[in-house]
């Protein structure tokens, strides 16, 4: 019989930040009303008051990355690490929805402020969309809804 060796324990992820950044991430998230923090999945977590809208990551699964990881409208995400790949990555889990990792050391704060802002804006959006609209994406990529109830084009429109 084989010598089974015994697998090595699953260790924490060794933390980057000693509470600088973090610092920085909650109070630009907490000064927008309706925001709030809860801990998920082990990490401080912000929400609109119905869907998370930033994560921290503090060396997830030894990443390397003090980030935060924020939603983007379709193409930023792409964008943003062509241009500055140091400062930007896609984030594991929420990359293929398009998500960005923001290094929060290689951002200053008012970048970093408008990044979280529209991450906001973007999750609020989709959590007052009334429910009887209905998404359709034309080829260019562009949302349009349509009113179920009223079923007619006239009632369609762009939605971000």
């Amino acid at each position: 019989m084989a010598n089974k060796r015994a697998r090595p324990k699953a260790r924490p992820a060794s933390k980057l930040d000693c509470g600088k950044q973090l610092a920085r991430v909650r109070r630009i998230c907490l000064s927008i009303p309706g925001a709030i923090e809860k801990i998920s999945h082990g990490q401080p977590t912000f929400f609109t008051p119905k869907r998370v809208f930033a994560m921290f990551a503090n060396n997830h699964h030894d990443d390397g990355h003090e980030a935060v990881w924020i939603p983007a409208a379709d193409g930023v995400q792409a964008s943003l690490i062509e241009e500055q790949p140091d400062a930007y990555h896609r984030p594991p889990y929420v990359g293929g929805a398009g998500w960005v990792g923001v290094e929060v050391a290689k951002v200053d704060d008012d970048q970093l402020g408008a990044l979280i802002r529209e991450a906001f804006r973007l999750m609020a959006a989709k959590s007052t969309a009334p429910k009887s609209l209905k998404l359709d994406r034309t080829p260019s990529g562009a949302a349009w809804a349509e009113d179920d109830h009223k079923g007619s084009t006239s009632s369609c429109r762009i939605v971000e």
